[in-house]
């Protein structure tokens, strides 16, 4: 549905996208993390359309965005900023989607009205950053995409709108096929709702991955050995902590396999944690810029 091709873009000679490539299948909901600075708006933007690459592909459906109205037509995006007209009311930014958007559907945005509580006559720019979020998705979800572009899309929403948001674009990706690209910080929630995850740095991909798989290739292990034995030389650790004879090891591999290695050691006792997508985050990016420093010393 989704492809990025050797993506490219610069900024006054700052390369914000090195060669990125990302492929979203159709239906997906895919949850695009980074470090702060590491490109995912920037990506999002190309995706939108907004942005021309300097270099590579940017397609969906194998068709480019860039200055493609019938493309950019099934897509809507909601940024962490949004947008609208300085004194437009809710349903000022209603008719002007409607204008452009031929599949908007004036049936589904009255059923929506239901799920977020927010007078149509009401100007935007005097809502909470929550209420306009919440407007933004009223509108974007009557637009009916076919992809869904969403920048930080749950910030400054309370939590039962959070939980009504999710479940309103989970049910659109079950009856809909809606394909969903999501950047946000929130690694938790994203948990919840992701089935692809792509994890990017200065610019690049370091992994795309369904994230069920993403979980079965990185495991938590707890144990404790005997006196003088060791862990086995060919463990691939991406980190160790010891607390006396207590060894926790995040490790690259498959629970079975690991285990079994380990068992050769002869351990008091192993224990094998689940590992949360915040941790595969951490530990994946891994190396000395992104260590949390001690400066407290």
């Amino acid at each position: 549905m989704i492809e990025v091709r050797k993506l490219q873009k610069s900024f006054d000679g700052f390369e914000a996208l090195r060669g990125l490539d990302i492929s979203v299948p159709k239906g997906a909901v895919y949850g695009l993390v980074g470090p702060n600075g590491a490109g995912k708006s920037t990506v999002i933007r190309h995706l939108a359309g907004i942005y021309r690459q300097d270099g590579g592909e940017v397609l969906v459906d194998g068709e480019p965005v860039y200055e493609n109205p019938a493309v950019k037509a099934r897509i809507a995006h909601i940024p962490d900023d949004i947008f609208y007209f300085n004194a437009a009311t809710v349903r000022d930014m209603k008719n002007f989607y409607r204008s452009m958007i031929p599949a908007f559907s004036d049936e589904r945005f009255d059923k929506l009205r239901e799920a977020f509580p927010i007078e149509e006559k009401q100007t935007v720019r005097r809502l909470s950053r929550g209420m306009q979020k919440q407007a933004a998705f009223w509108i974007a979800l009557s637009c009916c995409p076919e992809v869904l572009l969403l920048d930080e899309p749950v910030d400054g929403l309370d939590p039962v709108m959070r939980r009504q948001v999710w479940s309103l674009l989970l049910q659109d990706v079950a009856e809909r096929g809606t394909t969903v690209l999501v950047s946000s910080h929130n690694l938790r929630e994203l948990e919840d709702v992701c089935d692809h995850v792509g994890i990017m740095d200065r610019g690049r991909m370091l992994l795309e991955r369904p994230l069920a798989d993403l979980q079965e290739n990185m495991v938590k292990i707890q144990l404790a050995l005997p006196e003088g034995r060791t862990l086995p030389e060919d463990l691939d650790i991406l980190h160790e902590t010891r607390t006396g004879r207590l060894i926790q090891l995040i490790l690259r591999g498959r629970a079975e396999e690991l285990t079994a290695k380990l068992s050769a050691c002869g351990p008091f006792f192993m224990d094998v944690l689940p590992l949360s997508l915040e941790e595969i985050f951490i530990y994946e990016l891994g190396g000395e810029d992104h260590e949390i420093k001690n400066i407290l010393l």
